[in-house]
C-alpha cells in the first residue's frame, strides 16, 4: 500500500510540474497579455540564432521532492538507520525535485534580430516554435511593460486606411 501511494504521489507531482511550465512562445499569451493593446511594427529578420531558455524553479519541485524523499527514506531500515535514510531521502529528493522542475520548464529558443521598417534593430528571444529565417517579413508586437514577440506575417503588409 505504501508503494502504491508513493507512485500515486510521484505521478501527481510530475503532472503538476509539467502543467506549471510556462512557454515563452509567439503563440502563447499570458492572462496579463490578453486584452491589452500591442504596438505593432513590421520588419525583416536579419539574424536568427538558436539559444536555450533556462527553466524556472518555483520551489514546488524542491518541496515535492523533499516530501517524497522523506517518505521513501521512511521505508528503509529501522530505528536510527531509518532516521538517517529519511534525512538523506529528504535532501536527495529536494535536489532531484529541483532538477526535474527546471528540466520540465527548460526549452529551446531563438534570438530573432529584426530590422524594423523605420530603421530600428531589435532582438527578441522566444521559444523556437516556428521556423523563422533570415529575410522573412515579420511583425513585432510590443507591450508597454517591455515584453515583445515576433510573429509571422502571413499577409503582405499592413493595410493603412485613411479617411
Amino acid at each position: 500500500m505504501k508503494t502504491f501511494r508513493l507512485i500515486l504521489a510521484l505521478m501527481f507531482i510530475a503532472s503538476v510540474m509539467v502543467g506549471c511550465a510556462s512557454r515563452i512562445s509567439s503563440n502563447v499569451y499570458s492572462r496579463e497579455q490578453a486584452q491589452r493593446v500591442h504596438h505593432v511594427d513590421e520588419g525583416e529578420i536579419i539574424n536568427v540564432r538558436p539559444v536555450e531558455i533556462e527553466g524556472s524553479v518555483s520551489g514546488l519541485g524542491t518541496i515535492a521532492g523533499a516530501i517524497i524523499g522523506h517518505a521513501v527514506g521512511g521505508t528503509i531500515g529501522e530505528g536510527s538507520g531509518q532516521e538517517v535514510a529519511r534525512a538523506l531521502g529528504t535532501i536527495g529528493g529536494a535536489l532531484l525535485g529541483t532538477a526535474v522542475e527546471e528540466g520540465a520548464s527548460h526549452q529551446r529558443g531563438l534570438e530573432i534580430t529584426v530590422q524594423l521598417d523605420y530603421g530600428e534593430v531589435v532582438a527578441i528571444i522566444q521559444a523556437a516554435d516556428e521556423g523563422f529565417q533570415v529575410g522573412d517579413r515579420v511583425r513585432v508586437l510590443r507591450l508597454a511593460d517591455g515584453s515583445a514577440r515576433v510573429v509571422q506575417q502571413s499577409y503582405g503588409s499592413l493595410v493603412r486606411l485613411s479617411y
